[in-house]
């Protein structure tokens, strides 16, 4: 990613004092860790109702009123063969709920859709990157 020109930016104390004390939490610069609340608050103030989540190295958007990342309701959107009439009848999700994930997705696919990928790994993969790990079979009746 490629970024723009630097300008400056002064904070008041209590922002400055803030900002310093999650960046000596994250371990992260000052204008890193601005830059990344910046961009968090105007993706939810593009698609209002979406909230983040998780922590600094695995922050997602998450749909507001439910339980559920953006990337999940996404994922279920297709499973369903992306009828709205279906998710809605067949989850808890409301259909103003499914619209703002869709909004949500529609202004920033990438992100989602790097998140969906990263769930649907091989389970090859996985037992690679965790050789630890013991896999249990589900066995669906």
């Amino acid at each position: 990613m490629t970024k723009s020109a630097p300008f400056s930016l002064r904070l008041s104390e209590e922002t400055d004092r803030l900002v310093t004390a999650e960046a000596k939490r994250t371990k992260r610069s000052k204008g890193s860790v601005v830059e990344a609340l910046a961009e968090e608050a105007l993706k939810a103030r593009t698609v209002p109702g979406i909230a983040f989540r998780g922590d600094d190295y695995n922050r997602r958007a998450w749909l507001i009123g439910t339980s559920l990342d953006v990337w999940q309701v996404i994922e279920a959107y297709r499973d369903f063969s992306e009828s709205l009439d279906r998710v809605i009848a067949e989850t808890d999700l409301s259909k103003r709920e499914l619209r703002t994930a869709l909004s949500y997705y529609g202004r920033f696919p990438q992100e989602i859709d790097d998140f969906i990928a990263l769930n649907r790994r091989p389970l090859t993969e996985l037992r690679a990157e965790y050789p630890h790990a013991d896999i249990i079979p589900i066995q669906l009746d």
